[in-house]
Parts: C-alpha cells; sequence; structure tokens
C-alpha cells in the first residue's frame, strides 16, 4: 500500500455493459493502494458486466449519480466496454459530473470506448489521447489527437486502448493521482 495513495477517494462511473476487467482490475488495483473506490452509476440498483463475449457479473453501486458530488474524489475512472459509455454520453447529469472533474483539475482514468463519454461532455479537444480504435475517429473529429500507444498521459488525463493495457494504465492512473490536481487539465 502506498502511504501517498492512502486517503485518497476515486469515483469509477459506469453503468450495464461496462467491460467487466475494465473496472474490476483498476478498482482491485487502486485499493490496493489504500484508495476508497465508490462504483458510481445512474441509480442504486446493481450494474452488470459485459464479460468479453456474454455478460457477466452484477457488480453493487456504492452511490448514484443523484447522491454522488465530485467535491468528495480525487480522481475519476471510466471503464470502457460498448454499452456503457454509449448510454452514460447520452445522460446529461453523467457528463456535468465528469465535466467538474475537469474543471476542478483532478485525473481521470478513460479506457477502450470511455473517450465517448469525453467527446460528448466537451472535454477533448486539444488533448493526445489513445482509445479503443473504433473510437480513433470520433476522437479526431472531437479535436484530439489520436495514438496508438498503450497508456497516453496528457495533463492528468489517462487513456489506453483495451484490457490488454491495464497494467499501464492502472500504474500511470496512480502516478496520476497521487501528483493530484493538474493545472493544464480544463473542461
Amino acid at each position: 500500500m502506498s502511504q501517498q495513495s492512502s486517503g485518497k477517494r476515486v469515483a469509477i462511473l459506469a453503468t450495464d455493459g461496462f467491460e467487466e476487467s475494465e473496472l474490476s482490475v483498476p478498482k482491485a488495483k487502486l485499493e490496493n493502494q489504500g484508495i476508497t473506490v465508490h462504483v458510481i452509476a445512474p441509480d442504486t440498483k446493481g450494474i452488470r458486466a459485459w464479460a468479453e463475449t456474454d455478460w457477466g457479473e452484477t457488480y453493487e453501486v456504492d452511490k448514484s449519480l443523484d447522491d454522488a458530488n465530485s467535491t468528495d474524489y480525487h480522481a475519476l475512472m471510466l471503464p470502457g466496454g460498448l454499452f456503457n459509455p454509449d448510454t452514460l454520453r447520452q445522460n446529461d447529469q453523467a457528463l456535468d459530473f465528469v465535466r467538474h472533474f475537469f474543471e476542478a483539475g483532478k485525473p481521470v482514468g478513460a479506457i477502450c470506448h470511455a473517450p465517448w463519454i469525453l467527446i460528448n461532455a466537451g472535454v477533448v479537444d486539444g488533448r493526445k489521447m489513445t482509445s479503443y480504435p473504433s473510437v480513433s475517429q470520433d476522437l479526431k473529429n472531437a479535436g484530439a489527437e489520436w495514438v496508438d500507444e498503450q497508456v497516453v498521459v496528457d495533463k492528468g488525463l489517462v487513456t489506453s486502448r483495451k484490457p490488454d493495457d491495464l497494467d499501464a494504465f492502472c500504474h500511470k492512473l496512480v502516478e496520476e493521482i497521487n501528483e493530484g490536481r493538474h493545472s493544464g487539465q480544463s473542461a
């Protein structure tokens, strides 16, 4: 456990259809560093994972978006999957929650298809990012510089392409959380 991470709080914003490993692995790695992690969803019923090719486990939700406040957290993590970000990018309350982290200069991590949420939140213009390859053109159209790399860090924004990148993604996310607020992180 890292003393630097102790006492930190991270919100993971997700809904049904998140890629299971993209929530479970970062959550476990963050908690292993002494970071408190809350799963935030549009409501408090459990959210169901997509486990590569079929529906997976149902995960407990700690807080609904109605009850969550971005000021209670040091960072935000967005898992991918296909269904999860497509649903959340159409939810104005979720987009506002995401924007608050950028406005406050807090670290944000997004993997796989999760940058769709960031595109709709209007926070990717001028950022260097990566994602699942099928999201690359969407990011470019929104003004981001897309690169095909395992992990990319841009002023507190950590992005990765797929579950194979989770080790690098989690390492950089913890590093950014420990660094704290980033003056270049903005909405």
